[in-house]
Parts: C-alpha cells; structure tokens; sequence
C-alpha cells in the first residue's frame, strides 16, 4: 500500500499498476470470458435467449465489473445507489422465473474470476495491497448478495400478494361487466374513472422458436416489456394497469384522468412493439369502467378482422375496419355481394390482382411491383375482371361495390 507523505493512503497497487486500472482494462474481455463461464456451467443461462445474453446478462456483468474497480479504487463499499442496476437485473429475473440460487452463484463466479485476473503477476511486496484488494471484494459480493436477494424476493412476493389478487379480481369484474357492485367487494381494487380498454396480439419473438426452456424465456421477457410500457403509460393517475397477457396477447385496462389523444395510443402501440421487439396489433376504445366488456368484446372482433384481411401491424378502432365488420355480419346483402366476384372464382391470379389493385390504391406500377409483373399485365388484368364482372375500378360507384364484394368474399370464406 502506497502513501504519500501526509499519511494519506494511494492507490492499491498489483503487479506494478494501480488495481483499479488493470481491472478496468480487462472488463470487456473479462465479461466475455464470464458470460461464456456463466453458459457453459450454469443450465438456466444455458437456455436463455442470444439476445438477452449478449444484452441484458452482459451488461450487469461489466457493470458489476466496473463497479469493483470503483469501490477498488476509492476504497469504499459500494453506495445504495451504484447497486439499483443489480436490484432491477435481479427483479427482472424473478419476473422471468430464473431461480435465485442461479442468480447468486453467477455472482459468485464472476467475483472468482475477477480475483484471479487481478492478482495474476502480483508480486510478494505486494500482498498488503493485494488483501485489502479482496477485502473490498468480499465486502462488495456481500453488499451485491444481500441487494439482489432482497429485490429478487420483493418482486416474487408482489407478484403473488393480495395486491395482485386484488388486482386480478377487478380486471375479471370489469371483463365480466360487473362493475356495479365492486366497492362491496372485499379484497377488491376500486376502479378507475376510464380505462383504455386494449386487446393486443403478439408476434412471435425469434429467440420463442428455440429449442428448450429457453423459449418459455424469451416469452415471459416480451411479456414484461410490454406490460412495463402499459404501466408507464398509466403511472400519472396513481393507479396499477390491469392486464391479463400470455406469449400471443391479451387484454390490458389502463387507467386515465382522460381520454388520450389517439396518437398517444398509436405511439404506445408501436412503443410496445419496440420494446418486445415483435410486431403488435391492438384494437382500443376509452370506456368506463360499466363498458369494459363490451368494449373488450368489440376490440377482439376488430382485431381479429385486422389480421384476417391482412392489415398490417399497429393499433386500430372501429372506424378502421367498419366496413368489414359491418360486412362480417351474416345478412342476405353480404351473400349478394360475395356473389358479385363469382365470375372469378376459377381465377385466383385475377382476385388476388383485383385485392392488391385496390390495396395499392389503383396504383398500377405499386400493384405490379408487388405482383411481380408488369403494369401492363396489371391493365390487361383489371379489363378482364371488367368484363367478367360487369364492375370496373375506374368507376367510382363499381369501386364500392368491388371493395365491399372483396369483404363479403373474406367474410363468407372466414366467417
């Protein structure tokens, strides 16, 4: 140990250099070689998705790496704050249902081999240096234990106490349409004055398909990122989201002081399905608590005719599909319309040239792009449904026959 001639304590030195710089020369390296350790000896981070460990493992791995050089270098337990980054990996692992004993021994493998490449090439007149160096280590892996056990617990006692039953009691209320009676309730949260009412559908993130636990994983990860943007959503009115989601989607109740701006919801769509990294389609209407479950029932219908007439992801409201959902309505109108297109039952390239013609807006050279085929097939096409049909797209008053024809045809097929 080095002083200077007041008395004060330098840094702590090991073969030749300060400990801390070494140290923080080596964390890229090291968190590689800890990572692939942590693979190799421990089955649960085995399974675990590419993407959650080259992201979130490894940067709680170099993050606790960097923080031993500090407490190294300062000579100094670790503060209450430097330590969060440990509680919120530990939270989230609970979220994930990653044991907590798998948890502590990749800590305690990653302090072992931090050890071993900091007192590699010390020398002997170092060793005072070199015990204080693993004193702080030691006092830091108590500290890390002690705040990942506490946060890891705390999680997995929320998610199982009667706050979450009594969550889960109202969500089942308001989707049964018995919100008249829910202050009588014991053991019942009382609703919120309006609610974003949202059903959403999940794609498949890739890391699902693997093989092995790891893809239960991966589900349960996009769950939580989706359901940590619902909830920020709804943080300013005091009150929980209510939601009830699985790998393919769900339902979600989020609490409002007021109706939101419908690009607000649009972009909590698409915020979602940034942070899942999966496509979302959604369905939402703002409702009082006594229209939940219509609302929920109306937004399933909507989502479900979405994905059958082959929109693309985002979030959408009645008015978006209203002519399909009006159409999916069985009806003697819907069977005559469906019938307009009959002529070309026996021709598939000519219906599915009529659907992207009118997908691409009647725009010839986007329809023959999507085709892959020329515009002027593309116009040779569009004449022949006119001849067959009776009904051109150029005029205004066939078009909407055509466009409620095609809805009818997918109703009819679908419903």
């Amino acid at each position: 140990m080095t002083r200077d001639k007041t008395g004060a304590t330098g840094p702590l030195i090991v073969a030749g250099v300060p400990a801390a710089a070494r140290l923080r020369a080596r964390v890229p390296a090291l968190t590689r070689r800890v990572v692939t350790r942590l693979r190799s000896e421990l089955p649960v981070y085995a399974e675990l998705p590419g993407e959650e460990i080259a992201g979130d493992i490894a940067d709680i791995v170099q993050y606790t790496l960097r923080l031993l050089a500090d407490v190294i270098e300062h000579r100094r337990p670790a503060t209450d704050a430097e330590l969060a980054q440990q509680r919120d990996s530990a939270a989230q692992r609970a979220e994930e249902g990653v044991p907590l004993d798998a948890i502590l021994t990749a800590y305690q493998i990653g302090t072992a081999m931090c050890w071993a490449e900091l007192s590699q090439d010390a020398r002997p007149a170092e060793l005072p240096d070199l015990k204080e160096a693993v004193d702080r280590i030691m006092v830091l892996q108590q500290q890390v234990t002690s705040a990942v056990s506490r946060a890891y617990l705390q999680t997995r006692a929320i998610l199982d106490s009667q706050e979450h039953g009594g969550r889960h009691a109202l969500l089942a209320a308001l989707l049964a349409g018995e919100s008249g009676d829910l202050a009588e309730r014991p053991g019942v949260q009382r609703p919120a004055a309006l609610y974003a009412a949202l059903t959403l559908r999940l794609g498949t993130h890739p890391d699902e398909t693997l093989p092995g636990p790891g893809a239960g994983v991966a589900a349960r990860r996009k769950i939580r990122r989706v359901r940590a943007v619902l909830d920020a959503f709804g943080a300013g009115t005091g009150e929980p989201a209510l939601t009830s989601l699985d790998s393919s989607g769900g339902t979600a109740l989020l609490p409002l002081a007021e109706a939101p701006p419908w690009p607000g919801l649009c972009a909590l769509t698409d915020a979602a399905a940034d942070a899942a990294g999966v496509p979302v389609t959604a369905a939402a209407a703002v409702v009082e608590p006594a229209g939940v479950a219509a609302a929920v029932a109306e937004n399933t219908e909507i989502v479900d005719l979405v994905e059958r007439t082959g929109r693309g992801p985002g979030l959408y409201r009645l008015a978006d599909v209203l002519l399909d959902y009006q159409l999916s309505r069985p009806s003697v109108a819907l069977e005559g319309l469906a019938r307009l297109l009959q002529p070309l039952d026996s021709k598939p390239e000519l219906l599915r040239t009529l659907e992207t013609y009118l997908r691409h807006g009647l725009d010839r050279r986007g329809c023959a792009a999507a085709l892959h085929i020329h515009p002027n097939t593309v116009d040779y096409r569009i004449r022949r449904i006119a001849r067959l049909t009776g009904l051109s797209p150029g005029r205004p008053a066939d078009l909407q026959h055509l466009t409620a024809a095609l809805v009818a045809r997918r109703a009819r097929t679908l419903g």
